[in-house]
């Protein structure tokens, strides 16, 4: 009966079922057509996002970030929790009513709409930073070939840094560092200032991070904090141990000013804090840093890194004992699935490292901050010598 309705009526009766939701999947799969066909275009990305994207997200990031909690976090659950009760009403409906087959070509409609036109969004709000100017091309950096020397010194480098820090920040009665969280999030809108000078590609809103509601669920699916690109808030996980907090949370938000690359962001990170001079931030970001560093040594040179492992203050070793705990704790098959599906998330926007991309921030560490570390121990060869 159905089938013999839509036959004599014809198309027309098959729109009119949801035309709100043909029109957005059509106009969502334009956009996500039009931005893959010229995603590769360096000049159109570079112009959508230095004119449009980023002064968008820089007036939402102030409008957002007058409300007391992350909208994006409770935006996201909302959605998540109202396109699940949607489905289960529709389902209930199709086994009681009749006109099933239009109920279920609805239901089938309107999540495609909201599907396409969430990502359409995403791709023109975030995709376009990924083909636009990167933060290297901005910030006039140059990269060259890291030697297995130059990365020995630097993974030194951060541990001397590390052991500098390690007694400037809170620690409990078993030496763990116990940064005051809220108090990083509401020093957090001054840690770019510094790097901004240096880096004007890195100036922004100076607007807080965002603790998460929802923190440990961010911890059972491998997150430790997200930017969203539709609200412009910097959200953070709030329950990981705290060493590695305020690096994240300059982490994502040198996201939240147009750094869209992951192994980009790390060194961003690193770079803001330590030039923020905030004891909290420099003792994390250094902690961050040595962690990457010291992963890559270890591919190089794992005798070097347990020499240098070695020299760590009982603190550092404290916090890096502490965080492997926490994480292991949360190895599941949800996390692995959750790493699965966010490595085809950064392959399919050209980082084709996956998730390692997270690990190549070390040429940039190195190439950055090599030359700092040899002057560093050149002035420590000299002092030892005149003191001999």
């Amino acid at each position: 009966m159905e089938k013999s309705l839509v036959k004599k009526r014809g198309p027309a009766a098959i729109i009119a079922l949801c035309p709100a939701a043909h029109v957005i999947t059509l106009l969502g799969a334009c956009v996500v057509a039009l931005f893959f066909a010229l995603r590769h275009d360096t000049e159109k990305m570079r112009f959508l996002s230095r004119n449009l994207v980023q002064p968008l997200h820089r007036v939402l990031a102030r409008l957002t970030a007058r409300l007391p909690f992350s909208l994006a976090e409770w935006l996201y659950a909302a959605a998540i929790g109202g396109t699940l009760l949607y489905i289960a009403a529709e389902l209930v409906l199709l086994v009681r009513r009749p006109a099933r087959l239009r109920r279920l070509y609805r239901l089938f409609m309107r999540l495609a709409a909201l599907g396409l036109g969430v990502y359409a969004l995403f791709c023109v709000l975030w995709g376009v930073y990924y083909y636009g100017d990167d933060f290297i091309a901005r910030s006039g950096l140059e990269l060259h070939d890291i030697s297995a020397e130059e990365l020995e010194l630097t993974t030194l480098y951060f541990a001397d840094l590390l052991n500098e820090y390690a007694p400037r920040v809170p620690r409990d009665e078993n030496g763990l560092c116990r940064t005051d969280r809220q108090a990083v999030l509401e020093r957090s809108p001054e840690i770019f200032r510094a790097a901004a000078q240096r880096f004007p590609c890195l100036g922004g809103p100076e607007v807080p991070a965002k603790g998460m509601f929802f923190s440990r669920v961010m911890s059972i699916i491998d997150y430790t904090g997200f930017f969203c690109p539709f609200t412009a808030e910097a959200n953070v996980n709030m329950d990981f141990p705290e060493a590695l907090f305020a690096a994240v949370v300059a982490h994502e938000l040198s996201h939240q000013r147009g750094v869209a690359k992951e192994q980009e962001a790390n060194f961003a990170a690193v770079l803001a804090s330590l030039e923020s001079g905030d004891a909290d931030y420099c003792y994390s970001a250094c902690l961050f840093a040595y962690i990457h560093l010291g992963n890559a040594l270890a591919g190089v040179d794992r005798e070097a890194l347990s020499m240098i492992d070695a020299g760590l203050c009982g603190g550092v070793k404290a916090d890096l004992a502490e965080n492997n705990r926490y994480w292991a704790a949360f190895e599941t098959p949800v996390q692995t699935v959750t790493n699965t599906v966010y490595e085809g998330f950064l392959q399919s926007y050209g980082q084709t490292l996956g998730l390692r991309s997270y690990g190549a921030c070390v040429d940039l560490l190195a190439g950055y901050y090599g030359g700092l570390a040899r002057d560093h121990f050149s002035r420590v060869e000299s002092g030892t010598a005149e003191g001999k």
